[in-house]
């Protein structure tokens, strides 16, 4: 969206280079990244910039007031209520599409989450773009920090003052989950180990896990486990139980999972929140479903969600389950990147820290994903070029 640099990149590049930069993405762990990468980054210019900190800002501004959690009580259900709450969220992420309104592009808020997301990764990204293109240095993904600042950022909110041996990312095998490359780089600067769930010892209100065959305790968790997951692995077997009442910190404390999520976004009076109303409320459906996107409020990378939602699929959903859903009106992602061969959809995720001792959160880095499908997402764009994760570059 930065006209010169964007014609700088696209003259750089080349089908070898890509070859070359997805190459180096996998053999720097000797890991091959599963999930596509984009081609390019996105480049995003100081007037849709400010759009953008704008929307976010006014996210922030509800989830920072006093009552915001006794607000969001309805979104935690009893049975998945985890002991020894934080006051805050340690992460947030906010998921806005760039669309186009009356001729001006805008962002639109797709999806909030008090959740990690790919910290380490998107850091080790932006830095292998710069390695293999020429990206002008006034352009930033960090927002004021560099690598070695993010990291300590990282390491106070993660490990915070314990032994990196005692604290460990949570997770259902996690070597095996598409995000593995984020816990091996997280693994390499912050020294914590990623942990099975289905590994944990617990010995009275105790965690331990085993190192080098050595068991060790866990004094603190970066929880990395989604519950709709854990929910879903019925033949999976754990000594610890997330709910159990123990002696251990969180990293993410999993309530804000459900706390800011889509649960939250009928609550927020923003230009940038599309209308959304949970599906319990509605005494009648909407005539004009075409215009709105089915959505289950907790799950995660897009699963559930119908695009062509209709009546009968509302009708299906039984009385009791109708609170879990919601309908959102669909916002119309504007193609503004310029590949070789057309122009390609982007969804743009503000990744914020927000540390006990601070009022507000703080934004520290982002994540961009390309599309040229319907939606964002793999499904719908298999065989497709210049789609896939990428990181944006700030002017």
């Amino acid at each position: 969206m930065i006209p010169y640099t964007r014609q700088l990149f696209n003259q750089q590049f080349s089908e070898e280079k890509y070859k070359n930069f997805i190459a180096d993405l996998d053999r720097e762990f000797n890991y091959k990244i599963p999930f596509r990468v984009a081609e390019s980054p996105v480049f995003v210019g100081k007037e849709f910039s400010a759009k953008l900190f704008k929307a976010a800002n006014e996210i922030i501004d509800v989830i920072v007031q006093p009552n915001f959690k006794t607000k969001m009580q309805g979104a935690l259900p009893s049975n998945l209520n985890v002991p020894n709450e934080t006051a805050n969220s340690l992460f947030i992420a906010l998921d806005f599409a760039v669309c186009s309104e009356n001729g001006e592009r805008v962002p639109r808020l797709i999806e909030m989450q008090g959740f990690p997301s790919l910290f380490g990764y998107q850091d080790f990204l932006g830095n292998k773009f710069r390695e293999h293109y020429k990206i002008p240095d006034d352009l930033h993904f960090h927002f004021g920090l560099n690598s070695p600042t993010y990291w300590q950022q990282l390491r106070e909110a993660i490990v915070g003052k314990h032994n990196p041996e005692n604290v460990i990312l949570l997770e259902i095998n996690p070597l095996q989950q598409n995000t593995a490359i984020d816990f091996l780089i997280t693994q390499k600067h912050l020294g914590i180990a990623p942990v099975h769930l289905g590994d944990i010892i617990i010995r009275g209100r105790k965690l331990f896990y085993k190192k080098n065959g050595v068991e060790t305790p866990v004094h603190r968790i970066y929880n990395r486990v989604i519950f709709d997951e854990l929910l879903a692995k019925k033949d999976l077997k754990t000594q610890f139980n997330l709910t159990e009442d123990v002696d251990v910190e969180w990293a993410g404390h999993p309530n804000w999972f459900f706390y800011i999520s889509k649960y939250t976004m009928p609550f927020v009076q923003s230009d940038a929140v599309p209308e959304c109303k949970f599906l319990h409320e509605y005494s009648t459906w909407p005539a004009n479903l075409e215009e709105y996107v089915l959505k289950p409020l907790f799950s995660f990378s897009g699963s559930g969600v119908i695009f062509h939602v209709t009546q009968n699929d509302l009708d299906a959903i039984p009385h009791e389950d109708r609170k879990n859903f919601m309908l959102q009106r669909k916002v119309h992602y504007e193609p503004v990147i310029q590949a070789p061969d057309g122009l390609v959809k982007t969804e743009i995720r503000l990744l914020f820290l927000w540390n006990e001792n601070e009022s507000r959160p703080k934004l520290i880095t982002n994540l961009a994903r390309l599309s040229r499908g319907e939606m964002i997402g793999v499904k719908f764009n298999k065989d497709k070029t210049w789609v896939g994760g990428s990181v944006c570059f700030f002017e």
